[in-house]
């Protein structure tokens, strides 16, 4: 693990969640866990209330921006996807919340990492589209998980994944064309918003991993679960030390535009 001396201070997305005595605005414990041990961060929550979170108050004060997977998924009135097939999944509070935040990291070059529900939240808000049903489209093979097993099976590697030569993501890696990940998702990218590249795909075309086609700052997202193994995984742990640098070095950065400025 990193230096606490070095940590940066990573803003982290809440699900709006019902409770047992009402809603909580809520994180899995294993996203937080993730970031300090993979990444060298401190997570820091920000609640899922659209409208009220003022984007460039808050990129002023952090140096990252995660997007964690969620058991909701992205309403499809953002992007012209008709009707909701599974209507009870979802999230409009982590959606208003969310969206607008990318859109203003992108925007000030502030690194942004996406997980899961977190890639399909990017490319949403940078102007793309969803599969609602991936296991329902000819030639695709089911990525969700059976959730009636203990976790540790259901968070397995399942699958291979090809990544793009050269890549963002194949140099994080160490230069790997292949790699195995785990699979807990119905939902996947349609329609690839414009200013995203792919990063690396499934065996049946599913894409995985996808970054900025012209990067003003560091933005990752991938469609399966880092956070459960990462201390084990070499794969994971790359893409989460990764994340750490670029948060670091972006405030580095912005600490050296301060003192430039006095």
């Amino acid at each position: 693990m990193i230096g606490s001396s070095a940590r940066p201070h990573v803003a982290i997305c809440c699900c709006l969640r019902d409770v047992a005595n009402g809603a909580a605005h809520a994180v899995r414990e294993r996203y937080v866990e993730a970031l300090v041990e993979g990444a060298g961060a401190m997570p820091l929550l920000v609640p899922a209330v659209p409208g009220m979170v003022d984007a460039k108050m808050l990129f002023e004060r952090v140096d990252g921006l995660v997007l964690t997977g969620s058991p909701s998924n992205v309403d499809p009135v953002h992007y012209g996807g008709g009707a909701a097939l599974d209507p009870h999944l979802a999230d409009a509070a982590r959606d208003g919340t969310t969206l607008p935040l990318i859109r203003a990291a992108v925007a000030m070059g502030v690194p942004v990492f996406g997980i899961c529900r977190g890639i399909q939240e990017v490319n949403v808000a940078l102007g793309g589209s969803l599969h609602q049903r991936l296991h329902e489209l000819d030639g695709h093979f089911d990525h969700r998980s059976n959730k009636t097993v203990p976790s540790a099976e259901r968070f397995r590697d399942a699958h291979d994944i090809r990544l793009r030569a050269g890549g963002l993501l194949q140099r994080i890696v160490g230069g790997a064309e292949r790699a195995r990940i785990n699979s807990l998702h119905a939902q996947g990218i349609d329609r690839l918003a414009d200013p995203l590249v792919i990063e690396a795909q499934a065996d049946d075309g599913t894409i995985e991993a996808v970054s900025l086609r012209n990067p003003g700052g560091f933005l990752l997202a991938i469609q399966w679960h880092p956070e459960y193994n990462v201390r084990e995984n070499p794969l994971n742990l790359s893409i989460y030390r990764a994340f750490g640098e670029a948060c670091r070095a972006f405030a580095a950065k912005r600490a050296s535009t301060a003192i430039g400025c006095v």
